[in-house]
């Protein structure tokens, strides 16, 4: 089937979560030392969707045995260990082509820190089966929980997205709430040697634009965890500012190669401008 089913029960579930499993649409979740955060997201995930998936990349921090688990106590949920940590992008990918092979052809994308709305899987997986030659983007609205400057620092990645995709429509470059088409996801990072940490969000999107994958925006509230709550953070205001400065520069230089096409796709409303 399609979609997923919500019923009373169902084995290792609780009462009210989803025990009906989709063919096409799972939920990935890529983890890396987020605590206890990360057992909490699957199976808030969980109770909204089947399958969820979760690819540990590399965690140090006990948090794969209670994952362990969960998977061991739910059918719906699936781990997969990486030995090292290797980076969201690749874990993300590690996941995508094992889902690609057991048969699935789309996959929501939520980060295991606890920042992510798992109440709004089901929306979101349902505008992808709606439109499944989309990506489904979220759009964050950010509480009073969201660091200021993190909040106006996507500004600037923001406004280099839209530059890079010829206004193509992608409201956040770095929310990381989507539902991606896995064919074209895989084939995009197949041939780069980028998109494998911090910089996999931003690049994702922009080069499947390119490939003419249309993004559809919905909003998406965030919660930034304090560390009494469980939150964990693992972004590097240097080194990852760096990163997507050299992402963001090798980007515009193919852009203007680019471009041309770009244009004309945009004037003969071809994707991904189509309507």
């Amino acid at each position: 089937m399609t979609g997923s089913v919500r019923t009373g029960s169902g084995a290792g579930s609780g009462a009210g979560s989803i025990t009906s499993p989709s063919s096409t649409h799972l939920v990935l979740i890529p983890s890396y030392n987020a605590g206890a955060t990360a057992c909490d997201t699957a199976r808030a995930a969980r109770a909204q969707w089947c399958p969820v998936w979760v690819v540990v990349d590399g965690s140090t921090d006990g948090s794969t045995d209670h994952l362990r688990a969960l998977a061991a106590a739910d059918p719906g949920v699936r781990l997969f260990v990486l030995p090292v940590n290797a980076g969201k992008g690749a874990a993300v990918l590690h996941g995508l082509q094992a889902a690609r092979d057991t048969g699935f052809t789309h996959a929501l994308t939520m980060d295991s820190d606890g920042q992510h709305p798992a109440a709004l899987i089901p929306s979101f997986m349902q505008a992808s089966i709606a439109r499944p030659e989309v990506m489904v983007l979220g759009r964050p609205v950010f509480d009073a929980s969201a660091p200021l400057l993190r909040v106006r620092g996507r500004r600037i990645s923001n406004g280099w997205t839209d530059l890079e995709t010829l206004g193509a429509g992608i409201a956040d470059s770095l929310y990381g709430f989507r539902v991606y088409p896995i064919k074209e996801l895989i084939a995009v990072m197949r041939h780069q040697p980028w998109m494998r940490r911090f910089d996999f969000d931003t690049e994702a999107v922009v080069r499947l634009a390119w490939r003419g994958v249309k993004p559809i925006n919905l909003d998406a509230p965030v919660k930034y965890l304090s560390v009494e709550e469980g939150g964990v953070s693992h972004f590097r205001y240097g080194g990852d500012n760096v990163l997507l400065t050299w992402m963001h520069l090798r980007l515009m230089l193919e852009f203007v190669l680019r471009l041309p096409v770009l244009a004309w796709r945009r004037l003969t409303r071809r994707p991904p401008f189509q309507r």
